[in-house]
């Protein structure tokens, strides 16, 4: 099993086995996420809290690797024995079946179930709780990842974050609700922003609620910056479902619609396709030799987008 990382446009630390590790504001925020849920986790399967947030930051690159954001999977687990829903992705062999989640506390739920219920495992359970150095090596010895350092990796992040506290935690602190139909208790956890990529960008889309200022401070940005990058007043009030941009957008799309063109649907805006390309509305006008004092668009319109 590998660990994956998405390079974001944040400055997310490589792991290296020469180099101490730094701290990183986008694993603190993953912690920060799911700490009551590993603890719950703990609670349940007498698995250490630091352990579970230290493969689930190692694995998933902090919720930013590809299998976390398209199937949820925080924990590289694999489709053996595996019923539910999958997806697909090139690991120690191309094209792997890894398992697909509807959510990340049922990614964190499988884990803890992977590991409990697995006979390779077993003789983890019988550590002390708070040992988390001999969970890190019994992991890696028990075949969990075939990283030769993955043990270290595992400890360098508990040591540095100070995980280890989470493991004497009595309580998730987490309000906990109860399912209706089943009785049974899961903690609910306001998830971050999904992050995408799109035309050599990152972007996000907004939910109820938000302000350029509640996005600025989640991805650490200024919010005046994510207004101009996304070419917007400060004040504008955001809808759910508007594409926010991370960084400048580029003068033209992707390379991939050199010899396309956008047809014109109803209810689009010049805006609304310049942000569908990623690209700068000023650009989106100067491509098609128009001008927003004096076009209104149609339905059926092509536009150049490249």
């Amino acid at each position: 099993m590998r660990v994956f990382f998405l390079t974001v446009i944040f400055s997310v630390c490589a792991f290296s086995s020469s180099a101490q590790m730094k701290w990183n504001a986008i694993y603190q925020s993953y912690i920060d996420q799911y700490k009551d849920l590993a603890i719950e986790q703990m609670l349940r399967y007498r698995i250490p809290a630091s352990i579970t947030l230290a493969q689930g930051i190692f694995e998933s690159g902090a919720g930013r690797s590809e299998l976390s954001l398209k199937g949820n999977n925080h924990f590289g687990i694999k489709c053996h024995g595996w019923t539910g829903a999958s997806i697909y992705h090139d690991d120690d062999e191309l094209g792997e079946c890894f398992r697909a989640y509807q959510s990340v506390h049922d990614s964190y739920e499988d884990h803890s179930k992977f590991l409990s219920g697995s006979q390779r495992y077993q003789r983890l359970f019988r550590l002390s709780p708070t040992d988390y150095r001999g969970w890190a090596v019994g992991l890696k010895e028990c075949g969990y990842a075939t990283n030769p350092l993955y043990a270290q990796k595992l400890i360098e992040l508990i040591e540095l974050y100070r995980l280890y506290e989470f493991d004497t935690a009595k309580s998730d602190g987490k309000f906990v609700s109860k399912d209706a139909s089943t009785g049974s208790s899961r903690v609910v956890v306001e998830p971050l922003h999904p992050i995408y990529r799109n035309n050599d960008n990152y972007y996000l889309r907004a939910r109820r609620g938000d302000t350029f200022k509640s996005i600025g401070a989640e991805v650490e940005i200024s919010y005046r910056a994510l207004a101009r990058y996304n070419e917007r007043g400060v004040k504008e009030v955001l809808s759910e479902g508007d594409i926010i941009y991370l960084k400048k957008k580029r003068t033209r799309a992707d390379k991939s619609f050199k010899n396309k063109v956008h047809v014109v649907s109803a209810g689009e805006s010049m805006y609304d396709i310049a942000q569908m390309y990623g690209i700068r509305l000023k650009s989106l006008y100067k491509k098609n030799k128009l001008s927003p004092e004096h076009h209104v668009l149609s339905v059926g319109d092509n536009l150049r987008v490249y």
